[in-house]
C-alpha cells in the first residue's frame, strides 16, 4: 500500500507536467482514497477503462486521454456523470497525462517506440513531441513487421522512402499532421498513429510513413510508466486494455 500524496507528487515531478503547455488538465483529475494498493493503466478515461478498473480492484487510474480538456465544458452532466460517479462512489481517483506522456525521453510513447525498436531516441521533432532515431539499414516491409509484432495489431505503410531506412521519427496518435516536419529533417520514415491525408506529399517528398493506430501507438508509454511506477513503488498494477480500432 502506498499513499496517493506520494504517488501523484513523483508522477507530477517525474513527468514533468507543470513545464508542458498542453489542451489537457495534466495531473490528478479526480480524488479518491489517500491510500493505493493498486493502479490501472489505459490509453482513454471512458466507461468501460473506469468499470474494469474498478473490477481490477484499482485504487488509481492513470490514462493518457483524460476526463477534463481545457476547452470543454466542465459541466459534470449526462455522460460525463456516468464517468466520474462510480470513481467518486468506490474512491477511485484518476490521474491524466497527456503531450507529457507523448514527449517523454524516457518513458514516452516516441521514445519507447523507437528503444522497442532497438534505437536510440535523438532528436525532438515537431515541438519536441516527436523523437528522432538512426537503425542499422532495414527495409520499411521489415520495420512494418518488428511494429506489428511490437503492437501486436496490424499496421499500414506507405513505402515511399528510401529502399534501406536509417533515420526514423516517432510521432505517435494524429501525428500524420506533421509529416512536413519529418521531411524537413530529412527522416527516411516516419511512424505515427492514425492515417491522415498525406499520401501525395509522402509520395513527392519519398518519404516512408508507416501507421500503427492512434491507439495502439499511445499504449507503448503506458506500459512502460506501469514498469517505472511498479519498480518505484514497489505497487501492483494492471493495464487495461480497450483497443478502439482507430
Amino acid at each position: 500500500m502506498e499513499n496517493l500524496e506520494k504517488i501523484i507528487e513523483y508522477l507530477d515531478d517525474y513527468l514533468n507536467i507543470e513545464e508542458v503547455d498542453d489542451k489537457s488538465w495534466n495531473g490528478l483529475q479526480v480524488e479518491g482514497s489517500p491510500n493505493v494498493e493498486k493502479v490501472s493503466f489505459s490509453v482513454n478515461a471512458g466507461e468501460t477503462t473506469i468499470d474494469k478498473s474498478i473490477e481490477e480492484g484499482a485504487n488509481l487510474i492513470i490514462v493518457h486521454h483524460g476526463l477534463f480538456w481545457k476547452k470543454s465544458n466542465p459541466s459534470i452532466v449526462s455522460w460525463m456523470k456516468k464517468r466520474v460517479k462510480p470513481l467518486l462512489k468506490h474512491e477511485v481517483s484518476l490521474y491524466g497525462v497527456h503531450l507529457p506522456l507523448d514527449m517523454h525521453e524516457k518513458v514516452g510513447h516516441n521514445a519507447t517506440t523507437l528503444k522497442r525498436l532497438g534505437m536510440k531516441p535523438e532528436k525532438n521533432i515537431a515541438d519536441k513531441i516527436g523523437w528522432i532515431g538512426k537503425t542499422k539499414p532495414i527495409t520499411a516491409i521489415k520495420l512494418k513487421e518488428k511494429m506489428e509484432e511490437i503492437l501486436k495489431s496490424d499496421c499500414r505503410l506507405l513505402d515511399f522512402g528510401p529502399k534501406k531506412i536509417e533515420t526514423v521519427a516517432v510521432i505517435s496518435g494524429a501525428g500524420a499532421s506533421r509529416t512536413y516536419e519529418a521531411v524537413d529533417k530529412n527522416v527516411d520514415l516516419l511512424i505515427t498513429g492514425e492515417e491522415g491525408d498525406i499520401y501525395d506529399l509522402a509520395k513527392d517528398a519519398k518519404i516512408s510513413v508507416l501507421f500503427g493506430g492512434h491507439y495502439a501507438t499511445e499504449t507503448l508509454g503506458l506500459l512502460a510508466l506501469k514498469d517505472n511506477l511498479e519498480k518505484k513503488f514497489n505497487i501492483e498494477t494492471v493495464f487495461i486494455d480497450s483497443p478502439t480500432g482507430l
